[in-house]
């Protein structure tokens, strides 16, 4: 059984940084990929950023290119999302997803996390 744990996810202020982690279980990093997602309320959820294990290749959206930065730990079976410059618009609730495809498409994902809320706010 597949199971996404998100962490991290908090309140801070517009300019400043968080570091989300997605621990999985059940799902071997070494042979997929692991996305991080966003939804914000009223708002399609939107893909960030994904990571391959088996070489950490990387997608990002255009969005948070340059701000955000995803990274793996195979041996933990974890991937981070480095988050900089945080805006307020940047405020979501952010999930983690699983999947054998390289690709940011939201139907290309397998598994979900429940999900972790960053909130922008002075």
């Amino acid at each position: 059984q597949v199971q996404l744990v998100e962490s991290g996810g908090d309140l801070v202020q517009p300019g400043g940084s968080l570091r989300l982690s997605c621990a999985a279980s059940g799902f071997t990093l070494d042979f997929g990929a692991i996305a991080w997602f966003r939804q914000a309320p009223g708002k399609a959820r939107e893909g960030l950023a994904l990571i391959r294990g088996r070489d950490s290749g990387a997608l990002y959206a255009d969005s948070v290119q340059g701000r955000f930065t995803i990274s793996r730990d195979n041996a933990k079976n974890t991937v981070y999302l480095q988050m900089n410059s945080l805006k307020t618009e940047d405020t979501a609730v952010y999930y983690c997803a699983a999947s054998y495809s390289y690709s940011l498409n939201i139907n290309s994902m397998n598994y979900w996390g429940q999900g972790t809320q960053v909130t922008v706010s002075s």
